[in-house]
C-alpha cells in the first residue's frame, strides 16, 4: 500500500466501490464512481502498490507529460474521499480502479484494512453486467447481500448465484467473512450495445445508490447525456429492420414480465424521487431510473480507461438462444 496523504477523520462513511473489467459493462460501475469523484471534488489519500496486483502485459501502463517531462501512471486502484454536505453529512469513502489480475484475497484484505480504519459503516460495490434487456426501458438494478438480515433491512436480494465471480463477488463475501455490512449493485446493459459509455446505466446505478444510502447525489449533465445515449441507439437500431424486431421482442417481454411493478409502490418511489429532487437544478427525468427489480477523470489520473465518444452500429443478434454473455446472473 502506498499513502498518498494523511487518512482524514470522517463522518458516518460509507465506502463505495467500482472497478473496470469484467464487473463493468459499457464501464457503466466505474463512470459512476467517477462521476462522484468529479462532482464532488474527492481528494485520492491512498493507492494500492500497483506491483502487488496487476500484471502489466494485461493492463499495460500509461506514458504522458507534465510540463515536458515524461512520467508514468500505473494501473492500480486509488481511494479518494468526499464529503456529502447538507442537515446530516457524512462522507463517501470511493474505491476506483481495474480488476487486479493476481492475489484477489490480500487485495480485499486491504481494501478491508482501510475500511476498518476509516470506521466504514456499509460497504457498497457498483457492477454492470450485459443482459437481455432493452435499450428503450428503464435499466434494471438489482441489489444483493450475502446478509439476511441486511436484505431485510435494505430491501435487497439475498443473494442466490453460482458460477464464476469477479472481484466484485469477492469483495462482497470478504466484507460478509469480515463482519461488514456489504452491498452489491448490478446495473444490466442491453448485450447488444455494450460498447461504452453507458449513461443510462451509469444514472441508474446512481439513482439505485442514493436511495440506498439516502444522500442526494448532483447528477450534472448525465440525465441528458442519458437522453441522448437512447436517442442514438434508437437511430442505429431503425437502420436495421432484424435489430429493429429483436428490441421490440425484448419490450415485449419486458413489460410482460413487470406489469406488477405498474404499482402503487412503483409510482410511490418515483414520487418521493421527484419531491427530493424538486427544488435542484437541470433536469432529472424518467430516463435511466432503476426499477424495483432490480475514463473520465481529472488530468494526472489516466489510470481509468478512456471511453470512446463515438457510437457503432449495434451488432446483430443471435438467431436462436440467447446471448454468450461470461458475465451474465453475476451476483
Amino acid at each position: 500500500m502506498i499513502e498518498l496523504e494523511g487518512v482524514p477523520e470522517l463522518i458516518d462513511p460509507v465506502m463505495v466501490a467500482a472497478f473496470e473489467g469484467w464487473n463493468d459493462a459499457g464501464d457503466a460501475a466505474s463512470t459512476a464512481v467517477a462521476h462522484l469523484e468529479r462532482e464532488w471534488k474527492g481528494e485520492v489519500f491512498a493507492a494500492l502498490d500497483a506491483e502487488d496486483y496487476y500484471d502489466f502485459q494485461v493492463n499495460r501502463p500509461t506514458v504522458w507529460m507534465d510540463a515536458g517531462v515524461r512520467k508514468i501512471t500505473w494501473p492500480t486502484t486509488r481511494l479518494s474521499v468526499v464529503r456529502v454536505g447538507g442537515d446530516k453529512p457524512r462522507d463517501l469513502v470511493l474505491v476506483r480502479g481495474i480488476e487486479p489480475s493476481m492475489r484477489w484475497r490480500s487485495f480485499c484484505n486491504e481494501l478491508l484494512g482501510f475500511a476498518h480504519e476509516l470506521g466504514v459503516e456499509l460497504v457498497v460495490v457498483l457492477g454492470a453486467l450485459l443482459g437481455d434487456t432493452p435499450h428503450t426501458r428503464p435499466v434494471p438494478i438489482s441489489g444483493t447481500t450475502s446478509d439476511p438480515d441486511l436484505a431485510r433491512r435494505m430491501d435487497l436480494e439475498e443473494t442466490k448465484y453460482e458460477g464464476p465471480t469477479g472481484i466484485v463477488g469477492v469483495l462482497q463475501e470478504a466484507c460478509t467473512h469480515a463482519g461488514v455490512p456489504a452491498v452489491s449493485l448490478w446495473a444490466a446493459v442491453p448485450h447488444y450495445v455494450s460498447q461504452p459509455p453507458n449513461p443510462k446505466a451509469t444514472l441508474a446505478l446512481l439513482n439505485r445508490l442514493e436511495d440506498l444510502i439516502d444522500v442526494r447525489i448532483p447528477l450534472g449533465e448525465l440525465p441528458e447525456d442519458a437522453r441522448a445515449w437512447q436517442v442514438g441507439v434508437d437511430q442505429l437500431a431503425a437502420e436495421d429492420s432484424e435489430v429493429a424486431e429483436y428490441v421490440q421482442t425484448l419490450e415485449e417481454a419486458r413489460d410482460t414480465a413487470e406489469l406488477p411493478e405498474a404499482s402503487g409502490e412503483a409510482i410511490a418511489r418515483e414520487f418521493e424521487r421527484y419531491l427530493r429532487r424538486r427544488d435542484g437544478s437541470g433536469p432529472t427525468g424518467p430516463t435511466g431510473h432503476a426499477t424495483a427489480d432490480g475514463g473520465d477523470g481529472p488530468p494526472g489520473t489516466p489510470y481509468l480507461r478512456d471511453n470512446p465518444s463515438g457510437r457503432t452500429r449495434p451488432p446483430k443478434p443471435p438467431k436462436a438462444g440467447g446471448t454468450d454473455d461470461e458475465e451474465s446472473s453475476e451476483d
